[in-house]
């Protein structure tokens, strides 16, 4: 049995729990109004609940199975909650277009954080802003294949 058989709670957040539900009715076809036309969503369990929770992100990927995920909440001043849920279970469950896969969770930083923070630029060039918008380090971690 998976931890992401446990019971889904969307989010209370309306327009996150809509654009999830948009995303499964398209299988990731539809842009999203929230990340644009290259997203994905990420499920992570609840630090607190243990339910499924899921977020739609912006893909940023190296092409050989690994992800960026970027803790950015558009420069909010705190992170989103989806950080304090993987640090806590550093396991993540994406659903890219009609793939979904588990993989692990690893926070990055220096050189390694340098790259995919170039990579997600490529892909969501309002990445420096938030940065500049807030005083909080804004996260980026590395999802990978287990094992």
């Amino acid at each position: 049995m998976s931890a992401f058989d446990a019971k889904y709670e969307p989010s209370p957040w309306e327009p996150i729990a809509q654009e999830v539900e948009r995303y499964e009715r398209s299988g990731g076809s539809d842009p999203s109004d929230l990340v644009g036309e290259d997203w994905m969503i990420l499920w992570t369990i609840g630090a607190r609940s243990g339910n499924v929770r899921k977020t739609p992100l912006v893909r940023v990927t190296d092409g050989a199975g690994n992800y960026a995920i970027f803790g950015s909440m558009g420069g909010a001043p705190n992170n989103p909650q989806w950080v304090h849920n993987v640090r806590s279970r550093p396991i993540a469950r994406v659903q890219d277009g009609a793939e979904v896969v588990d993989l692990a969770v690893r926070e990055v930083d220096g050189d390694e954080k340098a790259e995919w923070w170039a990579r997600g630029m490529a892909v969501w060039p309002d990445y420096d802003s938030y940065q500049a918008a807030t005083d909080r380090v804004i996260p980026v971690f590395v999802l990978e294949p287990q094992g």
